[in-house]
């Protein structure tokens, strides 16, 4: 089995959100692991969460199985239930469907390190649970819901 070299994996800052809604996870760092793998059946990510950021806006995906695991500080869960905290150890998922809107803040004072896991399904639909937006993995355009193009 190849060893991935995770000093030469890049590091994307931030996420891909409209403004403003890309606020909130400009602190994001994610390094792609499944990709410089050259992984196609499921994405990897090693990401870590600064004080005060989120790691996405709430969402729930379509066609796509997810799945986190805390590996250093802690995270508050935010889902349609309310919030949970999770400390290294911990994980959750999030079954393909099943309009769970979930993402991860970090409300501590110190760095959070987790991984996420996710199947990659090319039909999924990402919906946003808070805001008026979605995004297809057939073409990754943010879109309000009703189809509608951000600028």
């Amino acid at each position: 089995m190849p060893k991935i070299d995770l000093s030469t994996v890049p590091v994307h800052v931030g996420a891909r959100y409209p403004t403003p809604f890309d606020d909130a996870c400009a602190g994001r760092l994610r390094k792609r692991i499944g990709d410089a793998a050259g992984l196609s059946a499921f994405g990897l990510n090693l990401t870590t969460l600064p004080p005060g950021q989120w790691s996405s806006q709430r969402h729930w995906h379509s066609h796509e199985d997810e799945f986190v695991y805390v590996l250093e500080g802690e995270l508050t869960l935010v889902e349609n239930a309310g919030e949970i905290l999770l400390r290294a150890g911990d994980c959750a998922a999030f079954p393909k469907g099943g309009e769970n809107g979930h993402h991860l803040k970090n409300h501590s004072t110190a760095m959070a390190v987790y991984l996420e896991v996710g199947s990659r399904h090319p039909d999924d639909v990402t919906y946003c649970a808070d805001i008026d937006m979605m995004s297809a993995n057939r073409d990754g355009r943010f879109v309000h819901k009703d189809g509608t193009p951000y600028p």
